[in-house]
């Protein structure tokens, strides 16, 4: 399946002179043309950060932006590339989550260096925390893909103490 026919765009000849449908067939022709390695390393690190937002059932608006940024910021794509990245992501693990989670994890785990993921984790907390507060259930989805990446416990604290006070379990604490 094409690009074009997953994001539900024209795939015939015929083509629509818009400047937005130009910019979008741009977009996808960028896409396209990325390299076999490149484009399963985004693929997969889009997808597990989407992993991550969807771990309650739902994906903010502040988790979405999130995600673009850092696919713009740490994928190095423009803004109209990390849009459809993020929106890809974001409907494979929709449709596809329950049996798919572990599988691009692995393939994360495959293709990507100790600092790759070790900087994905990182990331997992940034787009968790886009609404104000990381969830008991996000840090314990963070948990299991550390795991998957095999990352062993104290990466993962090391990775999370960066974010402790976005933590939610770890506010209201009573003072001492």
């Amino acid at each position: 399946m094409s690009i074009r026919a997953f994001l539900g765009l024209p795939v015939s000849s015929q083509r629509n002179s818009s400047a937005e449908t130009e910019t979008v067939r741009k977009v996808i022709d960028a896409l396209d043309n990325l390299d076999e390695e490149r484009a399963r390393f985004v693929a997969a690190f889009g997808y597990i950060l989407s992993r991550v937002a969807d771990a309650d059932s739902r994906i903010s608006p502040e988790e979405t932006r999130e995600m673009e940024q850092l696919v713009m910021a740490r994928g190095h794509f423009r803004e109209e590339q990390a849009l459809i990245v993020v929106q890809m992501a974001k409907q494979r693990n929709h449709l596809f989550g329950a049996t798919e989670n572990f599988l691009v994890t692995r393939e994360f785990d495959r293709i990507a260096t100790r600092e790759q993921k070790l900087e994905l984790l990182d990331c997992l907390f940034a787009v968790s925390a886009a609404e104000g507060g990381i969830s008991l259930v996000e840090d314990n989805e963070i948990r299991q893909i550390a795991s998957e990446l095999h990352l062993d416990h104290p990466d993962f604290i090391q990775v999370r103490s960066g974010w402790a006070d976005r933590l939610n379990v770890m506010k209201n604490l009573p003072k001492r």
